[in-house]
């Protein structure tokens, strides 16, 4: 937690090619070392070869995928007479699209295909279809906070 005050929330200006900022958001995500020129590479072949195996607009699928892999719920640690608690509370909207594109970017470097951009595109064509690791650490998450209901007494 900040002393003074709240960080002040810098603008995303949108991608040029696809006009979204979910877009910039990912592939500064997606960027190692600062190399945001290697991400956008990697990102736009990614959404090319989408398009080739679905045969649909590509940022339907990936806008799909990301709606997919969002919690609803998350569980955070509370300190109650000494005890900690896991207490489920749900998740803000903008932490909700961070949680996203971190776990979705975590299960495509996870994954054993050859390049970055095949591993990106099966990730996102498998979360837009409800599958794949991304999809599996939401429910865990999901499943963890249902676990953990007994203890929603304790939000604050």
């Amino acid at each position: 937690m900040p002393r003074r005050k709240r960080a002040e929330e810098r603008p995303v200006s949108p991608d040029p090619k696809y006009n979204s900022e979910l877009v910039t958001r990912f592939i500064n995500s997606l960027m190692k070392d600062g190399k945001r020129s290697t991400a956008e590479r990697i990102f736009y072949s990614a959404m090319n070869r989408i398009a080739e195996k679905t045969k649909s607009d590509p940022i339907i699928i990936f806008d799909r995928a990301m709606k997919n892999v969002k919690p609803m719920l998350e569980v955070r640690p509370r300190r109650v007479g000494g005890a900690t608690y896991q207490v489920p509370m749900e998740v803000r909207p903008k932490r909700k699209t961070s949680l996203a594109i971190r776990w979705l970017l975590a299960a495509t470097r996870a994954r054993s295909e050859h390049t970055m951009e095949e591993k990106l595109a099966s990730e996102i064509i498998s979360a837009s279809n409800k599958e794949g690791a991304a999809m599996k650490k939401r429910e865990d998450t999901h499943r963890m906070a249902e676990a953990n209901r007994a203890f929603a007494h304790f939000r604050w």
